[in-house]
């Protein structure tokens, strides 16, 4: 059976009914898998991990655009987390069983499918999106919603799918096909918003820092901390520790010390054991000698 993830980013952390409505309407979608909710209320953002074959998906996000657009009103939307829609990206990652070029089809269908049905821009980014400039995530959303408007007038800024001017509470949304990311961050021991800029201007790749890692610098505001958030594109290339390791020796430049990290939504087992064999300085290890590993694949035997 092909296993699609989707990892759908809404942009409601704060009031739990919505939250658990969305994630509802999802489960009572046949063949559709709810495997994890993730939501943040400085950010005012939910991450969903959603696991199914493409015909749960195309029936299943509609779905979740449906219910986010009725609910989320992006006139009145506050949070750290930069967003352009009510449901404001929506990537599809082949797992198992199914091609990257599968996965771009998928994301083509549903982007033109919830443009018709909501009258709802719909930009095309990663793999799905054949225009260089509007490959990458950051690109596409900058200037947020409130920007929306001014940036679509543009030349080259007219949407894939779906009308010419944002929807009024629900902006726009971005679609696309991509390979798994890890959505990392660091929170530092710190109020000072400045040296998590600084950092994440020096290890993210588009200013030349690391390979495949993504970064900004953002306010948490209810705890009195600052936060290097991340996307890290490929964990194979460029690891968990290496991310950690570097953003801690450069916070230490500043006097800041590393108070704690967190990983949203779901991680690769690979990933994590590739930061035990570093930090441990494990030699020879395999993934045969975790238990669990070892259990189920005697079961299968």
């Amino acid at each position: 059976m092909a296993v699609i993830e989707c990892v759908p980013n809404i942009s409601e952390g704060r009031r739990q009914e919505v939250i658990d409505r969305l994630a509802d309407s999802l489960r009572a979608v046949p063949g559709m898998r709810v495997l994890d909710v993730q939501s943040d209320a400085t950010h005012n953002r939910s991450v969903l991990t959603l696991a199914g074959d493409a015909a749960a998906m195309t029936a299943g996000i509609p779905t979740l655009f449906e219910g986010a657009i009725a609910a989320i009103d992006l006139t009145s939307h506050t949070g750290a987390h930069p967003r352009m829609g009510a449901v404001d990206v929506t990537p599809f990652i082949p797992i198992d069983g199914v091609t990257m070029a599968e996965c771009v089809a998928l994301a083509k269908a549903v982007a033109q499918d919830v443009a018709s049905r909501f009258n709802l821009p719909v930009f095309l980014y990663e793999d799905a999106s054949s225009n260089p400039e509007r490959k990458n995530l950051e690109d596409i959303r900058r200037g947020e919603f409130e920007g929306l408007a001014a940036k679509m007038a543009k030349p080259g800024w007219a949407p894939d799918f779906g009308p010419a001017t944002p929807h009024p509470t629900a902006g726009a949304s971005v679609i696309g096909a991509r390979m798994p990311l890890i959505a990392y961050n660091i929170n530092l021991a710190t109020n000072r918003l400045d040296v998590a800029r600084k950092i994440a201007t020096a290890i993210r790749m588009s200013s030349g820092g690391l390979r495949y890692v993504k970064a900004m610098g953002i306010p948490l505001e209810d705890r009195g901390i600052v936060q290097v958030s991340m996307n890290l594109t490929n964990y194979e290339k460029t690891p968990l520790f290496r991310v950690f390791e570097l953003v801690k020796r450069e916070a230490e430049r500043y006097g800041v010390s590393v108070l704690e990290s967190e990983i949203v939504g779901l991680v690769p087992a690979a990933a994590l054991r590739q930061s035990v064999e570093w930090y441990l300085r494990l030699e020879g290890f395999s993934a045969d000698q975790v238990l669990e590993n070892k259990l189920r694949s005697r079961s299968a035997e």
